[in-house]
């Protein structure tokens, strides 16, 4: 049987329809060559009539690169293709780059980031799975570890409970001895603590009272104010040494007057939210609750801050102001302090 050649013409099949070789009429597909692949495209249906308008779709064209041997990609697959590797290359050196300074961050705020997860993390799973607050374990414990009776000894297990078992976030020794010596320097008659928390602050005050001194602590927390009123009762004060009042400090000030009988507060302790400090002080001064010489003591003007409380004090002309540098209870690297300032008058 003769061979297909240059010149001759195809051999009929049995079926008697003559095979013409295949010419594209595409002006895109030209003949192959030496360094270009042949297009590829679909079969021919297979049928005993040749349709005349019957035109090969092209499956995909794939040219290949003489000198490389990869096939040649669009503009769009080249731009995606570098993207691609791009990212690819760049993520790992933006990690490498940013990682020193992730260490450095973390070695300088490490206290910060334990404050964080005490405080915050294991209170908040702690609560969640015992259905109490950090302030009422606490409680408990002393129950079970404490002197009934004896306020030193009530505030000793308070520490040893902040500092082993859970951060309590009170005020701690070495705040605490600032007050308890500033209360014993000042002997006030009567004095306003505005935050009572669990009770720490208030033992502290309640000891270092001169005979006959009354103290008003304000809570707005009913379960915290209960807390504090059972450690008070466990402590052996009663109502006529501490009287607590479960209200916010806004409603309290002005009805202190008519409703508590307080006419004048010789030492006011600010211990509740540090951004409600100076509207309660300019409170105390329009009801003028305040008497000359009056000492008004303000925890964490440093962490987390008050500074428009600080501001203010420095600025307004009434006060004498002293800082009292110290740093936080368990956490003597997180800088803290309590502001003392001295009423002079209105003015």
């Amino acid at each position: 049987m003769a061979g297909v050649g240059p010149g001759t013409q195809a051999a009929p099949r049995r079926d008697g329809v003559r095979r013409e070789p295949f010419r594209s009429h595409d002006p895109w597909q030209q003949p192959a060559s030496s360094h270009r692949l042949p297009a590829y495209s679909f079969p021919e249906p297979r049928s005993g009539r040749r349709n005349p308008d019957f035109r090969p779709r092209l499956h995909r064209v794939i040219i290949a690169n003489q000198w490389e041997g990869s096939p040649r990609l669009t503009n769009r697959e080249t731009r995606d293709a570098m993207k691609r590797a791009l990212v690819g290359t760049m993520s790992p050196a933006i990690a490498l780059a940013f990682l020193p300074l992730v260490v450095t961050l973390l070695v300088r705020y490490r206290h910060y980031f334990r404050l964080l997860v005490r405080m915050v993390l294991l209170r908040s799973l702690r609560d969640c799975l015992s259905g109490l607050r950090t302030e009422e374990r606490a409680f408990s414990y002393v129950l079970t570890h404490a002197l009934p009776g004896d306020p030193s000894h009530i505030l000793t297990t308070l520490d040893h409970w902040s500092r082993h078992c859970e951060y309590l976030g009170h005020m701690g020794p070495v705040k605490g001895q600032i007050l308890t010596r500033l209360v014993e320097e000042k002997a006030p008659a009567c004095v306003l603590e505005l935050g009572t928390h669990c009770g720490y602050s208030t033992l502290l005050i309640a000891c270092a009272l001169p005979p006959g001194g009354h103290l008003l602590t304000v809570e707005w927390d009913p379960r915290m104010a209960a807390v504090a009123e059972k450690l008070i009762h466990l402590a052996g004060f009663d109502e006529r040494t501490v009287e607590l009042v479960v209200s916010s400090s806004e409603e309290v000030i002005p009805r202190l007057r008519t409703q508590y009988q307080l006419s004048r507060a010789d030492m006011v302790l600010l211990a509740h939210r540090p951004r409600c400090y100076l509207r309660d002080l300019q409170l105390l001064e329009a009801h003028a609750l305040l008497p000359a010489g009056a000492t008004v003591l303000a925890d964490h003007v440093l962490f987390p801050g008050a500074p428009r409380f600080l501001q203010y004090a420095k600025n307004c002309g009434r006060y004498r102001c002293r800082l009292h540098h110290t740093g936080l209870p368990d956490f003597p690297a997180i800088k803290d302090g309590i502001a003392q300032l001295t009423y002079a008058g209105p003015g």
